[in-house]
């Protein structure tokens, strides 16, 4: 643990209470480290403290890493944001969309329009993941597509195994949180003829300097990784041998060709902090330019109706009726006194968006301030709905107040 200090402290006495096994956070204002705090332990079992290497599943965190890449592709003009994806994934030119979405698979209506990169940016494809939905469905997504993070299902047959499902609505009539990142990164492999991780690496990792991010870990670089820590059935705090719902391997196989562009990255402190220094310094990091400073407003931009706002919800939960909207990949701040800081905090115009295994981040260009914090805390849906759990997010709440009030 680091020195003594308010979000030492306040994380720390949740690693005591059995509630989180530890976390690295880092404040970033205007090119400096305010801060950094590695608390607690990336393997409980060998007393291996976090460090601020440690690697972690960033898990939906990577939704925006990928969301940027499409967008670098777009601004070279190898799409328009209201091209039909058929073009790259000619397996989507005949879509049909479910009456009900917990109806029978067969009782369905032809889809009005094509589904567009725009809807895929924005999570309005009608796509969804099999943990959020009920009925047929639900069982039909998980058993043609393997696991969300890693499946042996090869690429090109996972897109057509996702074409083959139908729709649950109209594209572009709602948001549905879903599958729409991890198609888009399939397209932007094809578009580039090269697997996704090869083309993340190449516009993004290696211009950053983001060594230590990636869909595997190297053999040399595994001792670093964060324990998957989850919680048993009465709730301690215990090591699992794969991720809840077995969507992830404790060892990605070196034959699997499949990537998770909506949530298959690991990642550091400092890797992450990189990446999120784009959104407040105008789309470059250090003088390296990855979008122009007009892409960078459209991708921060809310781009949902406000009906599609006020029904948007995952688990039950209002995500966007107030306080924030969805730009391309990540939430947007628009009316800071009501933002839920779970999504991400800051002024107007701030972005995050969290991951489910404990990642959280903000960036607001308005102070240029980076907060990151990343954990393993992997609970499944049931051990959420009897309060087991929560820990990771009690702390990421205290380190959004401690970290803000560094800002200056």
């Amino acid at each position: 643990m680091s020195g003594e200090n308010p979000i030492a402290t306040a994380i720390g006495a949740l690693v005591a209470a059995g509630e989180l096994a530890g976390a690295a956070t880092v404040v970033w204002q205007a090119g400096e480290v305010v801060q950094v705090d590695t608390v607690g332990w990336r393997d409980v079992e060998a007393r291996l403290p976090i460090e601020r290497d440690t690697l972690f599943r960033i898990a939906s965190m990577t939704k925006p890493i990928t969301s940027t890449a499409a967008l670098m592709l777009f601004e070279e003009g190898r799409f328009a944001l209201d091209d039909p994806i058929t073009r790259w994934a000619p397996e989507f030119a005949e879509m049909r969309v479910l009456r009900s979405p917990t109806g029978p698979l067969d009782q369905t209506d032809p889809a009005r329009r094509p589904i567009t990169f725009a809807d895929l940016l924005t999570h309005r494809a009608g796509l969804t993941y099999s943990d959020l939905q009920q009925g047929p469905i639900a069982d039909a997504y998980a058993e043609a597509l393997g696991g969300q993070i890693d499946s042996a299902v090869a690429p090109d047959d996972w897109i057509a195994r996702l074409a083959a499902l139908p729709l649950i609505d109209q594209p572009g009539a709602a948001f549905h949180y879903g599958h729409s990142t991890d198609l888009l990164g399939l397209l932007i492999a094809r578009m580039e003829d090269a697997p996704l991780g090869d083309v993340l690496e190449r516009r993004i990792f290696a211009p950053l300097g983001m060594n230590d991010t990636g869909f595997t870990v190297a053999q040399e670089k595994r001792g670093r990784r964060a324990g998957l820590y989850g919680f048993d059935e009465a709730g301690r705090l215990t090591t699992l041998q794969t991720v809840p719902g077995g969507h992830a391997l404790r060892e990605r196989p070196e034959e699997m060709a499949y990537v998770s562009g909506g949530q298959g990255l690991w990642s550091t402190l400092d890797d992450f902090l990189v990446f999120a220094r784009l959104f407040v310094e105008g789309g470059t990091v250090a003088g390296v330019r990855l979008l122009r400073p007009e892409t960078l407003a459209l991708m921060t931009s809310n781009c949902l109706t406000g009906n599609q706002r006020a029904t948007s919800e995952l688990f039950g939960l209002s995500l966007f009726a107030r306080g924030h909207g969805f730009g391309m990949g990540v939430a947007v701040v628009m009316e800071p006194d009501r933002a839920d800081p779970l999504r991400c905090g800051g002024g107007v115009g701030s972005v995050g968006w969290p991951g489910a295994y404990g990642g959280w981040w903000q960036a607001d260009p308005n102070d240029a301030s980076v907060l990151v914090f990343l954990a393993h805390n992997m609970v499944d849906l049931t051990q959420l709905t009897q309060g087991i759990g929560l820990g990771a997010w009690e702390a990421i709440t205290q380190f959004q107040a401690l970290g803000s009030a560094l800002l200056r």
